[in-house]
């Protein structure tokens, strides 16, 4: 039974990450170490999504595609205002910070929902240039 997850977990993996190849020209994510992660407790969490593999997945899929892949410091991407690109003190910090999914910035004003400012930190990073000039979807 364990066998047949297993499998089905990689599957979708590997189904997952092929339509991210097709679809994208460049692939940019976070350094998350899920080694580390299994070591809290989320590691149930962390084991079932199987970041790890995936990571693995991309990168050798993108560099047989020719695909740009880069794993990026997502030191502070929660937490660094993507419209204005300051710290501001009204940011959520630290493990407790973590349960705050939306903040405002006290810098510009904007509201910003925890992941999608964090993705747009990172892809930002990936290309080299603020955040700021990534428009919003």
């Amino acid at each position: 039974m364990h066998a047949k997850i297993a499998n089905r977990r990689k599957d979708a993996l590997h189904k997952f990450s092929r339509k991210l190849v097709n679809r994208c020209g460049e692939i940019y994510v976070g350094n998350v170490s899920s080694l580390k992660l299994v070591k809290t407790t989320m590691a149930k969490s962390v084991l079932d999504a199987g970041w790890g593999q995936l990571k693995t997945m991309l990168d050798y899929k993108c560099a047989h595609a020719g695909i740009v892949f880069k794993e990026i410091d997502e030191a502070y991407t929660t937490q660094t205002c993507s419209s204005c690109g300051s710290l501001p003190e009204s940011r959520p910090k630290g493990i407790t910070g973590l349960g705050i999914r939306e903040w405002t910035c006290s810098g510009c004003g904007v509201t910003h929902d925890r992941d999608i400012n964090a993705a747009r930190n990172i892809l930002a990073a990936g290309h080299g240039r603020l955040a700021v000039e990534i428009p919003v979807l």
